[in-house]
């Protein structure tokens, strides 16, 4: 009996959800290129994502498919997956006995899953591996056992997470970033470096779009910290009035000017001792920049109306979704005050290239929906319907994490029944009109007077090939995976094409 023993991987869902850029996925590839009696799949996916596959799968093949849920802690955590392989693994060969040539697949799942896959193979089972892709089939995985380290390809060879953790200095765990749901490499190396910059004092600069959770982020910093046990004080600097932002920020005596009936505390007071989240600091004016960096600079208050210096202790973390090195560029920001604020910088990326925390995300929100709505005697527990998930899969989310949650609820209250339909997340969506800069964008320039395209492909492939490279702090292999390109040498070669550094 031929048995193909897999984990299943977010490609996976995404072939079954329709996307046509993976394909048919690493195991549907498998069973339509190579026959099989049984296909044994294991998922720590939700039981209703994994189900959806296996419905898609036992389509495309003749092959019986058994699904094994398996609860793991984290995806990379070895011990775990390891113990999860060898009970389905040996509770497979107690049933067919000698009649099972197992194969296992490598493709799906994270390198910690192919690593074991490896491991259990190579030391107690003696299976065939296999591995796929869209340009080069399925075919067999020769990795010798005893191969030496630096020829193991980077995607098998990855040190154990716990390690790696250690040997950075962070904690085995920070429950403080629980909240912060993520399984992508990009949002990992975030939490981090914030996990790493937490417990010193130091100025952060969070910058990313708006949704992407930089309020969320600095808590997490914040209850991490020293300062835990103090006040976390949250000023957004944009819905600061210009004439009230002194005060609002260093306070001010009463009398001080019109309406000023007592004295008031500021924001940079109340957070004496504890951490002051300055949100959108790019809105502030260049006359406030310059009353802030002094205030950041000599570590002291003075109140509208007074003379009088007031020490204050705190921690800054500052946010933005500007750049804030151009807005330095164009003078709308003082050069000073950036890099006072910005001694550890934190770039959150946006929900689209945060590839394999999506689905996590919309599980996440649609549950926690669901616990806030439970007190209410008419709500009916609400699931996504395949095609409210691809829906939701097709959409670009410029708001991100926010959009997404917002989407959500609405889809949710609107919705009749336990169900939420593709019908109701496309009423749902909020779709922003055009705006006059897009109009002018890179794909709608005039064409009667013709275009430099040479010069469009160049701008275009030299952006992005800096940002995932800026993205990825220079790993080729990953920034290629980031832009689509099939490998690390593919990637070299479009930097040397459009010159773009290293």
């Amino acid at each position: 009996m031929n048995i193909l023993v897999s984990w299943l991987g977010q490609t996976d869902l995404n072939a079954a959800a329709g996307d046509e850029r993976t394909g048919l996925g690493p195991v549907g590839q498998a069973v339509t290129e190579r026959p099989f009696d049984l296909v044994v799949l294991l998922s720590n996916y939700p039981k209703s994502d994994s189900a959806n596959y296996v419905t898609w799968i036992e389509g495309r093949t003749k092959a019986a498919v058994e699904l094994n849920l398996i609860e793991l802690s984290g995806p990379t955590h070895f011990g775990e997956i390891y113990q999860a392989v060898t009970r389905t693994v040996s509770a497979l060969l107690a049933k067919h006995g000698d009649t099972a040539r197992l194969t296992f697949h490598l493709s799906p799942g994270t390198p910690a899953m192919s690593a074991v896959w490896i491991i259990v193979a190579k030391t107690r089972y003696g299976a065939e591996l296999i591995e796929s892709s869209r340009q080069q089939g399925v075919r067999t995985a020769n990795v010798p056992f005893d191969i030496s380290a630096e020829f193991v390809p980077e995607v098998y060879r990855r040190a154990d997470q716990d390690l790696a953790r250690l040997s950075a200095g962070l904690t085995e765990e920070a429950p403080e970033f629980s909240d912060i749901i993520h399984r992508s490499p990009v949002m990992r190396r975030v939490i981090e470096k914030a996990q790493k910059v937490a417990p010193r004092s130091v100025p952060i600069l969070i910058e990313g779009e708006s949704g992407t959770g930089k309020e969320m982020l600095a808590r997490a910093i914040h209850r991490t910290g020293t300062r835990r046990d103090n006040a976390f004080i949250a000023v957004n600097c944009g819905a600061i009035s210009h004439e009230l932002a002194e005060s609002e920020l260093f306070g001010h005596k009463k009398g001080a000017f019109t309406g000023a009936t007592t004295d008031r505390v500021g924001y940079f007071e109340a957070a004496d001792g504890g951490t002051l989240f300055l949100d959108e600091i790019g809105e502030l004016s260049l006359e406030l920049q310059v009353k802030l960096l002094r205030v950041l600079q000599e570590r002291q208050v003075v109140r509208v109306g007074t003379t009088t210096p007031i020490p204050v202790n705190i921690r800054i973390i500052a946010a933005t979704n500007r750049t804030l090195t151009d807005e330095v560029i164009s003078g709308r920001f003082r050069e000073d005050l950036f890099f006072r604020i910005a001694v550890a910088m934190i770039k959150l990326p946006p929900l689209r290239v945060r590839k394999g925390d999506f689905t996590l995300l919309v599980d996440y929100l649609l549950e926690r929906f669901n616990a806030e709505s439970a007190a209410d005697p008419a709500w009916e527990k609400k699931q996504l319907s395949p095609s409210a998930r691809n829906q939701l899969q097709r959409h670009a989310w410029p708001g991100n994490i926010r959009e997404l949650a917002n989407t959500l609820t609405r889809a949710a209250v609107w919705s009749t029944g336990s169900t939420i339909t593709g019908q109701d997340i496309a009423e749902a969506l909020l779709e922003l009109p055009t705006s006059a800069d897009a109009d002018e964008g890179i794909l709608n320039r005039p064409i009667e007077d013709g275009v430099n395209l040479p010069g469009l492909l160049q701008e275009v492939a030299s952006h992005y090939l800096r940002r995932a490279l800026e993205a990825t702090a220079g790993n080729k292999s990953r920034a290629a995976e980031l832009v689509g390109l099939s490998s690390y040498q593919t990637l070299s070669n479009w930097m040397q094409k459009y010159g773009v550094d290293s």
